[in-house]
């Protein structure tokens, strides 16, 4: 395909395939509960055992599931693409490190990973946080949280992202839903840079209308697809 600097976004379309619930199913609730209810900083302040424990569940139901053949397919670029490659994924599971992708950024935070607020530090997290364990820096108790991005905070590493996707020659988007920002914008920056863009997702985004080429099917199957004309042309 010509191209030497990749960007790739992933989102829970990825994931779906291996059974982690997507972010906001078609009734509007994200795991049964409202987004407000468990995704913003108000409601942690509001009611911190519930959601510590919506996030110590779906830290849990990690163990239960695997990477699929799109997670596996990304590892495989990310370990053979000779150029520059990036792999920004809004997914807070561990799927992708665990497939063996290495180039990574998780724009909104990880499951397995606690944020202090005292000291401002962050911790590799397996277990539960709704006992309200010591820092392992600080020693504060109380002020560790789930180190999730949630509605009115900002990404992470948004101004590396924003770098690579103006420099990137092939922006590609898979399994996002187009409308949550500022992921769903990477797409209008990549193309004013003059980098080709390409969707691939199971239904019609959003933004599918904004991309050079949209590809519809399972992830599982696209990306392998797509990653073997990439490396094999």
């Amino acid at each position: 395909m010509g191209h030497s600097r990749i960007v790739i976004l992933t989102g829970a379309g990825v994931s779906a395939e291996s059974g982690v619930p997507t972010f906001r199913g078609p009734d509007g609730l994200w795991e049964g509960h409202r987004v407000e209810d468990v995704a913003t900083p108000e409601a942690f302040a509001r009611d911190p055992r519930l959601v510590q424990t919506f996030y110590d569940l779906r830290r849990a139901a990690l163990a239960k599931v695997e990477p699929n053949p799109a997670h596996l397919a990304l590892a495989r670029l990310d370990a053979d693409w000779p150029g520059d490659l990036l792999l920004v994924t809004q997914n807070v599971d561990d799927l992708h490190e665990r497939a063996g992708s290495r180039r990574l950024i998780h724009m909104h935070g990880r499951l397995k990973s606690a944020w202090c607020t005292a000291c401002d530090t962050r911790h590799g997290w397996e277990g539960a946080l709704l006992d309200w364990p010591p820092c392992p820096a600080c020693g504060a108790v109380g002020r560790m949280r789930p180190d999730i991005v949630w509605f009115g905070e900002m990404p992470y590493d948004m101004a590396r992202i924003e770098r690579a996707v103006m420099a990137c020659d092939l922006f590609v988007s898979i399994g996002t839903s187009g409308n949550v920002y500022p992921a769903a914008g990477f797409v209008d920056l990549a193309g004013r840079a003059g980098a080709r863009t390409l969707e691939l997702n199971l239904d019609p985004s959003m933004a599918s209308h904004r991309f050079d080429e949209s590809r519809l099917g399972p992830a599982g199957v696209l990306v392998p697809e797509l990653v073997a004309q990439l490396l094999d042309p």
